[in-house]
């Protein structure tokens, strides 16, 4: 009984790697270039999400701030997540819907990148959070899954997750953020020794 249910889980997964491998590489390696680009021109991403999507934003911002596989300089990206003081400070004067909002007003500038994690694709504070990027002029990108909720039709670059379950997309998400700090940093340090 319990073999199979790892054996089902696994398997299950499987199909969403394939699934996604067949219809989502091509804007896997689209996003990764377009946040190289911002970054290699000096601008700065902000990345946000709730719960799970909230850890994956500060790794995904530990991985490019530190670093992935290569030693090279620091990048300046900043997860929305890691200064509690500012979240429960907004969530209680403002609301929770605010939490990314207003931190997006305090530090995007224009040709920033704006990165919103959900599973669902309706996390209230995220939409409002990107609603903010957006009129500041910054390009917006999207981790998703399902049927990428309203966050899709909203964002620049939505990429989403051809699965229903929560934790495949999930695990999915983690295996998409790694595939961009190593695109990220082929791409910009490549660029580096050619000059």
């Amino acid at each position: 009984m319990t073999v199979r249910i790892v054996e089902k889980y696994l398997e299950d997964l499987r199909a969403v790697v394939e699934e996604t491998l067949f219809s989502q590489k091509a804007l896997i390696a689209q996003m990764a270039q377009r946040m190289a680009l911002l970054l290699g021109n000096g601008h700065k991403l902000l990345i946000m999400g709730n719960g799970g999507s909230a850890s994956d934003a500060e790794h995904f911002a530990a991985e490019l701030v530190g670093r992935f596989l290569k030693e090279r300089s620091a990048l300046p990206v900043i997860a929305l997540t890691d200064n509690s003081s500012v979240m429960t400070a907004l969530g209680n004067d403002y609301g929770f819907e605010a939490v990314f909002r207003r931190q997006v007003e305090a530090f995007a500038r224009k040709g920033d990148g704006v990165v919103a994690i959900s599973t669902s694709g309706n996390s209230q504070n995220v939409i409002e959070g990107l609603e903010i990027a957006q009129r500041i002029g910054c390009e917006t990108f999207a981790l998703l899954g399902r049927d990428g909720g309203k966050i899709a039709h909203m964002v620049d670059n939505p990429l989403i997750i051809p699965s229903y379950e929560t934790p495949h997309i999930q695990e999915l998400h983690i295996a998409v953020i790694h595939l961009l700090c190593h695109i990220v940093e082929e791409t910009l340090w490549a660029e580096k020794a050619c000059s």
